[in-house]
């Protein structure tokens, strides 16, 4: 991989919760906006601004799978302002909401739970 676009991308990910632009990016690496466009779509298959959203996407995952923030929390820790284009973003990546997600998780959680109690009772 092209080690511009590496650096870009580790900067994405360093910076998640701040807001980016492709200028900014572009400037970190010495290009112009056009040419990291170029090299970076070349190289994912993705625009700069597209990776970054679904960084930010699964970072959002991760949280809402590992801690007990709100869905407006998760939010802010990745870096997204509108709430409608949070849920928006999620859904299509993910499927669900993020907050039908975490119920998800918490119901899968409760299933597996019981599973693991009627297991243990079955064995003694």
């Amino acid at each position: 991989m092209d080690h511009r676009v590496q650096s870009v991308i580790d900067a994405m990910q360093l910076h998640l919760d701040e807001p980016l632009s492709v200028h900014e990016l572009a400037r970190a690496v010495n290009l112009s906006p056009w040419h990291l466009c170029h090299i970076f779509k070349s190289e994912t298959r993705r625009a700069p601004l597209q990776y970054l959203r679904d960084l930010r996407m699964q970072r959002a995952k991760s949280l809402l799978e590992t801690t007990f923030l709100s869905v407006k929390q998760v939010m802010i820790e990745v870096g997204v302002k509108d709430e409608s284009h949070f849920v928006r973003d999620f859904k299509r990546i993910h499927g669900l909401s993020p907050a039908k997600y975490r119920q998800s998780l918490d119901q899968t959680a409760r299933q597996d739970t019981l599973i693991h109690s009627v297991t243990v009772f079955a064995n003694k």
